[in-house]
């Protein structure tokens, strides 16, 4: 029964289709245009059409009040969904007044059609085309148009910089990330090309770094592509090129043409280099290109006045160098004795009065004085040899020389913190000098003892954090290993007699020190900056080195002329209230270390400074007592230019002994150890040992056990 049921229904079902079929034909034959239409009317039909795409003349050309006005009115009654039908009706009933809406907004499409289908979707197309002629009005102030030529020239952007061969335009991965997300950010417009050609902001990029060996770098290491106008291939080329030559200037700018690393393992610092992504954009949103670009050289004081000895030195300056006057060697000039020579020294150091005096008189003495004391030489006003050799600039003073010490002299200063702070110590290793300065003004200096060129005080920053008065000298492992266990072998009592003490640790190492007194290798007091290299400034017993004229003696550290005056000076800066002396220091020796810590630390910065503009604005050069300067020079004319800039593996500075045992065992200069050299026992000797077959043999027992 059901199965009937069913098969009635479908069979009904087929036959009403049959009929509607064959009646289509005849029925709408019999209905007339109007009322189709009619019908057609009252079902809402969407608009389908397109509005033409924008031109710049429709974004430039103001909307007009009547546009606007005529197309918010319908699109008010288009939107409305419950009253859909009357205002279909109002569209189309007044088709004298509904026509003009059309044509206002989009005025080509509404004069080609005709009356009736103009009539007929108007309500659709009045609505639509006000909108989308005022929207492009306000979008130019967010984002500018691209055109079709600027689109092909970011699509090349892309396609390089997103492609597997981008890193030929980079040195550094994360500079090429850095402009890969700057690029993409700006929907891959370009920065250094405008109009299918070099904008203004490349062209003084370009500018400005082929002029940087005013900074003493080369030019050749940041070329400058070429913007070939319209070739959009080439300019979307020269583009990244130039991007990644301004990424490497900054970079060489702010932490050094050559990484300290590839001058010596006794170099440190923490490089606080700029991102590649603020550099970038420093660079597109500058109103000075070129001060930005410069503001990542350094920009202390000293720095500048190097640059300008630099342009002196090539003969660029805007002011010619004088002439130096050349003085004769002869011998030495004698106080209040006559010399033909003395009016070129007269004229040589512009002294007042007459020039043509030979008489070697009290002023020109005193000009001596002045000069050797900026030269590093023995103040005596007596121009001897080595007075004449620095007058005359020959030497290492040489022109042809000066700019390259001047030049790696001003890389160094780019390993340097930009800044140094308000309150900060700064040695100079050539000079054997050091200065204290307070709110950025020289407020005292002392001489000082460095490092000997085999064991050379480090170049690096650090920061003081306490003095210690009576401090205990733990010798450092280096020495123990060079100087006391040699010496141990061949005289166990040795130790003793110079006050210092060895113990055992639990590990099976040795710690060799010596107590708080006045025979102590660093003196009464030590000026603290804990640092890797494991240096200090301190006292000293040895106070006769101070005469020297080079003061290269010790094993790493500092030895100070004045070291109480230099703590009343410190803590003058640092606790200004607590109101401490040289005497009040002097009333704490004994025999026990007190320390006298800091409420904030001071900056300490050792520099290797063999060329600088003194007080009086002259150059002065120092002696390469490290050799820094000449291997800095070999770096920058050899194959390893290259890659100067990267890093390179030190060797490690590893002594052998327990780490938890470098507390404070920092390298210093030994006091004995010439004392050492002078009493090695010679074959035949029985001090601390027994003849055995005409050679020495160590002392059997417990330090023979201990060091063989």
């Amino acid at each position: 029964m059901m199965r009937g049921q069913r098969f009635d229904r479908i069979l009904a079902s087929s036959a009403l289709a049959l009929v509607f079929a064959l009646s289509a034909p005849a029925y709408s034959q019999s209905v007339s245009p109007e009322e189709t239409a009619r019908v057609e009317g009252r079902v809402p039909v969407p608009d389908t059409t397109l509005p033409p795409p924008p031109t710049a003349a429709d974004i430039a050309k103001p909307v007009s009040v009547s546009a606007t006005a005529a197309a918010e009115p319908v699109s008010t009654q288009s939107v409305a969904p419950a009253s859909t039908e009357p205002a279909t009706s109002a569209a189309t009933a007044p088709a004298a007044t509904t026509e003009p809406a059309p044509t206002a907004a989009q005025p080509t499409p509404a004069a080609a059609e005709p009356a009736p289908a103009a009539a007929q979707p108007a309500s659709a197309h009045a609505a639509q085309p006000a909108p989308a002629a005022a929207q492009p009005a306000t979008t130019p102030a967010a984002q500018p148009a691209v055109t079709v030529a600027d689109q092909d020239l970011s699509d090349k952007l892309r396609e390089l910089i997103t492609g597997r061969n981008a890193d030929r335009f980079f040195t550094r991965r994360n500079e090429r990330a850095a402009a890969e997300a700057f690029y993409k950010e700006r929907n891959y417009e370009p920065l250094f090309v405008a109009a299918r050609k070099q904008s203004p902001r490349g062209a003084a990029v370009v500018a400005f770094l082929q002029g940087v060996d005013a900074d003493g770098l080369e030019p050749s290491d940041y070329p400058a592509p070429t913007f070939k106008a319209d070739d959009v291939d080439a300019l979307a080329e020269a583009e990244l090129r130039l991007i990644g030559e301004v990424l490497e200037y900054a970079r060489h700018a702010s932490s050094g043409r050559v990484h300290y690393s590839r001058i010596s393992n006794d170099i440190g610092y923490e490089h606080d280099t700029p991102e590649p992504a603020e550099i970038l954009k420093d660079v597109a949103t500058a109103s000075d290109v070129k001060q930005a670009l410069d503001s990542y050289q350094p920009q202390h004081p000293q720095y500048k006045k190097l640059k300008a000895e630099l342009a002196k030195a090539r003969g660029r300056s805007e002011k010619p160098a004088e002439e130096v006057v050349q003085i004769p060697s002869g011998g030495k000039f004698a106080a209040n004795a006559d010399d033909q020579r003395v009016p070129l020294l007269r004229k040589r150091l512009k002294i007042a009065g007459d020039e043509n005096s030979t008489l070697y008189d009290a002023d020109v003495v005193a000009a001596v004085k002045k000069f050797q004391q900026g030269a590093g030489l023995s103040p005596d006003g007596v121009a001897g040899p080595a007075t004449l050799r620095a007058l005359n600039g020959t030497g290492v003073q040489k022109r042809e020389r000066t700019a390259d010490i001047i030049i790696a002299n001003m890389d160094r200063w780019r390993w340097m913190p930009r800044d140094l702070g308000k309150n900060y110590v700064m040695m100079n290793i050539p000079e054997y000098r050091l200065r204290l300065y307070k709110d950025r003004n020289l407020y005292w200096e002392t001489k000082v003892v460095v490092g000997k060129p085999t064991q050379a005080t480090p170049i690096m920053t650090g920061a003081m954090k306490f003095i210690t008065v009576n401090p205990t000298w733990n010798v450092p492992p280096s020495i123990i290993a060079k100087e006391y266990l040699p010496a141990l072998r061949q005289d166990p009592g040795v130790l003793e007699r110079m006050g210092l003490r060895m113990e055992q640790n639990r590990d099976g190492t040795v710690r060799i020190y010596q107590p708080p007194g006045d025979r102590n290798a660093l003196g009464r007091i030590r000026f603290n900056f804990p640092n890797k290299f494991l240096v200090y400034q301190h006292d000293t017993p040895d106070k006769h080195l101070f005469a020297h004229e080079k003061r290269a003696y010790s094993h790493g550290c500092m030895r100070v002329e004045n070291p109480l005056m230099y703590g009343e000076k410190l803590l003058s800066v640092v606790m200004p209230t607590e109101r401490y002396t040289a005497e009040k220091l002097r009333s704490m020796y004994g025999s026990s270390e007190i320390n006298i810590n800091f409420p904030t630390t001071l900056p300490v910065h050792l520099t290797y400074q063999t060329a600088f503009v003194d007080d009086a604005g002259n150059l002065q050069i120092r002696d390469d007592i490290y050799g820094r300067d000449a291997r800095h020079i070999a770096v920058l004319r050899s194959d390893e230019r290259r890659v100067a800039d990267v890093a390179q593996a030190t060797r490690p500075t590893g002594t052998g002994i327990p780490a938890d045992q470098l507390r404070f065992q920092q390298r210093e200069a030994s006091p004995f150890a010439d004392w050492f050299s002078s009493r090695q026992p010679q074959p035949g000797d029985r001090r601390g040992s027994r003849v055995v077959q005409g050679r020495n043999e160590p002392f059997q027992g417990f330090f023979g056990r201990l060091f063989q």
